[in-house]
C-alpha cells in the first residue's frame, strides 16, 4: 500500500512514453500476409496504462509526443474523450510521424505484432519539453521502459524523474522492453538499470528484469535484492500463467494467480495488469488484492479485441475476482 501524500495531487497518475496507432486484424486464425482488414486503437504501454487507470476512476495524466498528422488527433481525442488530460501532450513539429503496430491473430497461443517505429514522435520528446509543475502535480509518474530507447527520449524520461525525486513524487518502472527499439542488450540494461535505481515501484515480467540484468534465468530474490538496495520500495515479477509475485522492501513476499478466461490475444495484458495493480495500491488497498486486480484485468483484455478499448472498470474487476477460480499453481 503507498504512502498517503500530505497534500492532494491534481493527478493521481501521469505516465510518460509512446503513443502509437494499434490495427489489430480483424480476421482471427489466419497469417497477417493474408488478413485484409484491421481495427484501428490507440496503443502504446504508457497510453494504454493512462486509459485504463482513467476508465478505473484516477485521475490520469500523459507526458508524451504526438505527429502533427491525423493519428496523432486521433490518439488526443480519444485519450481525452477516456479522461486523460491533455495538458502535455507535445505536438511534433519536425516531420515525425505516429507510429503503427499490426497485430497478427493466428491463434490465442500465437500472436505476433508487426511495428514500425523508424522515426516516430514519441522517440523525439525532448528534455527542454518536459514542465517541472506537471510533474509537480502528480502523486505517482510512470516512465515507460520504451522511452529510453533513444535519445532525446531518454533524456527527457530522465529529466522527468529528476523532477519528480525534486518534488518527492512517486516514480514507477514499468520495463515494457521492446527489443526492436534498442541497439542491443547491453545498452538496454544500461538504462533500466540506471531508471530502475532512482524508483519506488518497478513492474516488469521475469524475461523483462533478466534483460535488465544483462544475464539468463535470473532469480526473484537477486532482483530484489538489488533493486531494494538502490532505494526501491515495491517489485512486481510477472511469470505469466503462473502468476505473479510482489515484494516489498521490509521482507513481505505476496503471490498472485493468474484467472481463468477465453483467450483471444496475448498482447494488452501487460498494460492493464500495470493500470489495474497501481489503481489498487493508489487508493490504499493491500498489495494482495492489488495482485489480484492487475490479474483480472489482464484476463479480461486477453480475452477482447483491442488493448486500449477492453481496459476494464472496477466493477468488471471486482466481478471476475468474485466469480472465477483462478489458475492453480
Amino acid at each position: 500500500m503507498m504512502d498517503t501524500p500530505s497534500s492532494t495531487p491534481r493527478f493521481e497518475l501521469v505516465t510518460l512514453g509512446r503513443a502509437c496507432i494499434d490495427l489489430n486484424a480483424v480476421e482471427y486464425n489466419r497469417p497477417m500476409e493474408e488478413t485484409m482488414t484491421f481495427s484501428k486503437y490507440v496503443g502504446g504501454s504508457p497510453a494504454n496504462i493512462a486509459i485504463g487507470a482513467a476508465r478505473l476512476g484516477l485521475t490520469t495524466g500523459f507526458i508524451g509526443k504526438i505527429a502533427d498528422d491525423q493519428h496523432g488527433r486521433f490518439i488526443r481525442s480519444y485519450m481525452e474523450r477516456a479522461g486523460v488530460d491533455a495538458g502535455h501532450f507535445i505536438v511534433d513539429t519536425e516531420g515525425h510521424k505516429t507510429g503503427l503496430a499490426f497485430t497478427e491473430i493466428k491463434s490465442p497461443e500465437e500472436c505476433s505484432i508487426l511495428m514500425y517505429r523508424d522515426d516516430v514522435a514519441d522517440l523525439y520528446l525532448r528534455p527542454e519539453e518536459i514542465e517541472e509543475s506537471y510533474i509537480r502535480d502528480a502523486g505517482l509518474l510512470l516512465i515507460s521502459g520504451t522511452a529510453l530507447a533513444q535519445s532525446p527520449s531518454r533524456e527527457a524520461a530522465l529529466q522527468a524523474i529528476h523532477y519528480a525525486r525534486r518534488n518527492g513524487v512517486k516514480i514507477a518502472f514499468e520495463l515494457d522492453y521492446r527489443p526492436y527499439t534498442w541497439t542491443s542488450p547491453a545498452e538496454t540494461s544500461v538504462y533500466y538499470s540506471l531508471v530502475a535505481a532512482q524508483c519506488d515501484i518497478v513492474i516488469g515480467t521475469r524475461d523483462e528484469y533478466d534483460v535488465m540484468e544483462n544475464r539468463m534465468n535470473g532469480s526473484n530474490e537477486e532482483t530484489t535484492a538489488t533493486l531494494f538496495a538502490a532505494g526501491a520500495s515495491l517489485v512486481v515479477i510477472k511469470h505469466g500463467v503462473e502468476g505473479s509475485y510482489a515484494y516489498t522492501h521490509t521482507g513481505e513476499t505476496y503471490r498472485g494467480h493468474a484467472y481463468r478466461t477465453k483467450v483471444l490475444k496475448t498482447f494488452g495484458a501487460g498494460d492493464s495488469y500495470a493500470a489495474a495493480f497501481l489503481y489498487a495500491t493508489i487508493r490504499g488497498k493491500d498489495i494482495g488484492t492489488a495482485l489480484q486486480y492487475g490479474s483480472a484485468a489482464a484476463s479480461i483484455v486477453v480475452s477482447k479485441h483491442s488493448s486500449s478499448d477492453a481496459m476494464p472498470t472496477v466493477d468488471e474487476i471486482e466481478t471476475l475476482i468474485g466469480q472465477q477460480p483462478v489458475i492453480p499453481s
